[in-house]
């Protein structure tokens, strides 16, 4: 029986290890002597880093400290493949290196870019008529990904975003006075995230004044008389804006600050200061303080509060990409069909990888209200069930305990 290898991509949630853990049990299961991780995904795998994840994962409580530890335990990577019909050296190296380990069964726990990892590969293996099988194990916490109802990831980070909301929501109003208070949301070009801000609003809180998602284009002149009409009516204004916010020129508005921003691997500028440049703009157009918030990486790292609907569906994906890999599927990913919203239900499918990789899901314009400031019931009733319930951490002197791979 052919080994298996796993890796992650991209960047983390807090539930991408319970996939982990799903690929390496269900691997296990079916016969798979070796199940070994990738280390810093493809790009470790061209560098001979990789481990038998059997000689680490000795227990089932180790399962279930993976399964309830944030951050990628195999490490991650932004590594894009270059074309193999123009380049294929990258290629022969890593399936030399996938032959020495008798790899039958490939798998890629990423988001975009990371399906077209397995979708590159995939064609590959097809061209030279190999036998290895790649199949693509979905999350994102930007909740972007085509054809899935929504990624694993997403519902922590949402319930993250909507406990920190009404947290800071809480803080704003104590003083009763003049106070404008910017919140930058992750989310390049769809708002998902930022849209999970809605779900701060419930009986015992007001949620917050505003919601700016890159679907919308952006003018600040505007915004700025948006929130001046606000503060006439409450003196404590709460706004979350996304960090891909769009100026009509398509510049983002981050880029009107003087900040310098890297570009990654895939082309990606590195977003930041959104909120800040917004926050200093009110300051001087209005008789008001002002504050910014950037909750940055706590979005997609803040394993305390986990959902436990995420966590289960997590480690359900990458079970069913390793059922369909045994199956005889190659060149496919794992997506989430909603069934129904009362109670929640929902199963996994099997799609060509074309459908996802390289494509974006961005929000329903019909789920954002005319003034484009708040969410309306939709959004609410499809994010509402994925934030559901809690999987505490395993506490050890007050601290989660976590396990990792030391450095």
């Amino acid at each position: 029986m052919s080994n298996a290898i796993v890796g992650q991509s991209g960047g983390p949630t807090a539930v991408i290890n319970s996939s982990l853990a799903g690929v390496y049990e269900a691997a296990r299961q079916r016969g798979a002597e070796h199940v070994y991780g990738m280390l810093h995904g493809v790009k470790g795998l061209l560098e001979d880093k990789y481990i038998d994840l059997s000689e680490r994962l000795h227990s089932a409580l180790d399962i279930e400290l993976l399964k309830r530890t944030p951050s990628s335990y195999l490490g991650s990577c932004r590594y894009k493949l270059p074309d193999w019909k123009e380049d294929e050296t990258v290629y022969v190296q890593i399936f030399e290196f996938l032959k020495r380990l008798d790899i039958g069964y490939f798998f890629y726990i990423g988001g975009n870019d990371s399906m077209d990892t397995i979708c590159k590969l995939a064609a590959y293996g097809a061209h030279i008529g190999s036998e290895i099988r790649f199949m693509g194990v979905p999350k994102t916490i930007d909740n972007d990904l085509m054809i899935t109802d929504h990624t694993p990831g997403y519902g922590s980070a949402a319930k993250y975003i909507g406990v920190v909301m009404k947290e800071i929501i809480r803080d704003a109003t104590v003083y009763g006075t003049k106070y404008v208070t910017i919140i930058e949301v992750m989310g390049r070009n769809a708002g998902w995230l930022t849209a999970a801000s809605a779900l701060a609003k419930e009986e015992d809180c007001e949620g917050v004044d505003m919601i700016a998602l890159p679907e919308v284009v952006f003018n600040v002149d505007r915004f700025v008389e948006k929130v001046k009409r606000m503060q006439e009516d409450k003196p404590s204004v709460v706004i979350a804006v996304s960090e891909g916010v769009k100026l009509e020129d398509g510049r983002y508005v981050c880029e009107l600050a003087d900040d310098v921003h890297a570009v990654d691997a895939f082309g990606h500028k590195a977003l930041t200061g959104t909120a800040r440049y917004l926050a200093n703009v009110v300051a001087r157009s209005m008789n008001t303080k002002t504050r910014s918030i950037e909750l940055s990486t706590l979005q997609r790292c803040a394993g305390h509060v986990s959902s436990r609907t995420d966590i289960t569906e997590a480690y359900q994906v990458g079970g069913a990409a390793v059922k369909a890999a045994y199956e005889g599927a190659t060149g496919k990913v794992v997506t989430l069909k909603r069934i129904s919203n009362a109670p929640y239900q929902c199963t996994t499918e099997i799609h060509d990888i074309s459908e996802v990789a390289n494509l974006e899901k961005k929000v329903p314009m019909d789920w954002i209200n005319d003034d484009h400031t708040q969410m309306r019931q939709e959004f609410i009733d499809y994010a509402k069930p994925l934030i559901q319930a809690e999987l505490t951490p395993v506490y050890v002197s007050g601290l989660p305990r976590h396990i990792y791979l030391p450095v």
